[in-house]
């Protein structure tokens, strides 16, 4: 049985999760700052992180991805279509903003293009691309364990913003409506920001999937 903890972090308290099995293996998914926090925490929990996994490349999702790759030497996972982002304030956003600084990170270690099983170590992730916030957008898939980690493309209650470079509201749509809500309807879907949902509540409450 799989152990997930999340952690709000960075400028603007982004999710990074920390996915975790029973021997103290562990994935990072989005560690968006507070590198020093993230890293003291993982070594109180006696955690061996063995890979950083990125559900995209937006700025409050990789600003502690060097240390933590530093840190423990893990690879870092990230789609094809936004490779490029890491290196980039004025791709991953972090360039737009006065009050921040530009954010670049070394590059990925590890593209990936194909919805596939992805294997690491003893974990199982099947992998879906979920675009229309970002061209990358990735979502995480647990299928033994019934969770996801579905980075910015599905709220608690709303969904990704469609505004920011590659963004696509019909993309973002047609990403949620086959990928995420066909998920079983009492899958945990972890987001990016905010509290955990299901397909389930979405399907019922959610405004902004009314009349897709």
């Amino acid at each position: 049985m799989l152990n997930v903890r999340s952690y709000p972090l960075g400028y603007i308290q982004t999710n990074c999760y920390i996915v975790s099995n029973a021997s103290k293996q562990c994935l990072v998914f989005d560690p968006g700052g507070d590198a020093e926090k993230l890293i003291s925490e993982l070594k109180r929990l006696n955690l061996k992180p063995v890979a950083i996994l990125l559900t995209h490349a937006h700025f409050d999702h990789i600003g502690a991805v060097d240390p933590v790759r530093d840190a423990f030497k893990v690879p870092v996972y990230i789609h094809n279509a936004e490779k490029k982002w890491l290196m980039d304030p004025s791709k991953n956003g972090s360039g737009k903003y006065a009050e921040i600084p530009s954010i670049t990170c070394k590059e990925a270690d590890v593209i990936l293009s194909n919805e596939s099983i992805l294997e690491i170590e003893d974990f199982s992730i099947q992998l879906f691309h979920t675009p229309g916030h970002s061209p990358g957008s990735l979502t995480y898939y647990f299928e033994s364990e019934s969770f996801a980690i579905v980075g910015d493309t599905l709220f608690q209650n709303s969904v990704g913003r469609t505004d920011l470079a590659g963004g696509n509201n019909a993309e973002l749509m047609k990403s949620i409506h086959t990928k995420l809500l066909t998920l079983p309807e009492t899958t945990i879907l972890y987001p990016g920001h905010g509290p955990e949902t299901t397909p389930e509540n979405e399907m019922e409450y959610n405004p902004f999937l009314n009349g897709f």
